[in-house]
């Protein structure tokens, strides 16, 4: 535990479950706003809503999943892949996920076709526009983590952006070259989502310690947070990259050479 290293491995294991048990909370939430909101304009926001979170959930988390377990594994070393710690039953019971919730490829499909090109990405953008409040509320709040934090948000919501805009853009001309990237959009929208959370919870965090509530909870969910951006929302851009610029070289292979 004293090596770096391996507090950035426990690190990243707690902000990714943290990041997508957030996310998955958020999306029940706005499930059962969708139908037991007296407002039928509220139902309907929610709705939408719910509806593009739940690729991410399902994709997303499940593919986190297994970064968390793998890690799990090699923190072990040697003794987490011969079973004396059960870390590796983790490992394998994981892999499962990413096939029958129907395959990761297949929720970025959806992600791509129903919940993004379909509407011309205005539900993707409207989720943007709430990561952006969020943004205000981080810069507002005046602290080092949550300028830091919001740095790194707002980095991740413009490359989103840039590929909601590609992607309703060519979904029609170019579907392969939109198709091409569709996992890592799923998995930059997912990173994001969670990140914003993450950042949520920050604030709510910095509130509570500030009024005495467990300090050493509400400060292990500042570090968490900043942690997240630093470490894991900092992908975004480059995910931005392979998407929009990378569909190329996807197809470039001939199908007899593989």
């Amino acid at each position: 535990i004293h090596h770096p290293d391996v507090k950035r491995m426990l690190m990243t294991m707690r902000a990714y479950t943290e990041g997508c048990r957030a996310m998955a909370a958020v999306a029940a939430a706005a499930y059962d706003a969708a139908h037991h909101h007296a407002d039928a304009d509220t139902r309907k926001q929610n709705q939408a809503f719910y509806e593009f979170m739940v690729p991410l959930v399902k994709g997303y988390s499940t593919e986190m999943s297994l970064e968390v377990t793998s890690l799990g594994v090699q923190v072990h070393g040697g003794m987490g892949f011969i079973e004396e710690t059960g870390a590796a039953q983790y490992l394998r019971d994981a892999k499962i996920l990413t096939i029958y919730e129907g395959t990761t490829a297949i929720q970025a499909n959806d992600l791509v076709g129903r919940k993004t090109a379909r509407d011309g990405g205005q539900v993707a953008r409207a989720v943007a526009a709430q990561v952006e409040q969020t943004e205000s509320e981080l810069a507002s709040s005046g602290t080092d983590a949550a300028r830091a934090v919001q740095q790194r948000l707002a980095a991740a919501r413009r490359a989103f952006l840039d590929v909601v805009d590609f992607i309703a853009g060519q979904a029609k001309a170019s579907p392969n070259a939109v198709y091409a990237g569709s996992v890592p959009y799923l998995m930059l929208a997912g990173n994001l989502v969670a990140g914003w959370q993450l950042a949520r919870s920050l604030l709510v965090a910095q509130s509570l310690a500030q009024g005495g509530e467990d300090k050493e909870f509400m400060a292990a969910k500042i570090a968490t947070a900043r942690f997240y951006a630093d470490h894991i929302l900092v992908k975004a851009p480059g995910q931005r990259d392979s998407i929009v610029e990378g569909a190329d070289s996807v197809m470039a292979m001939p199908l007899d050479a593989f």
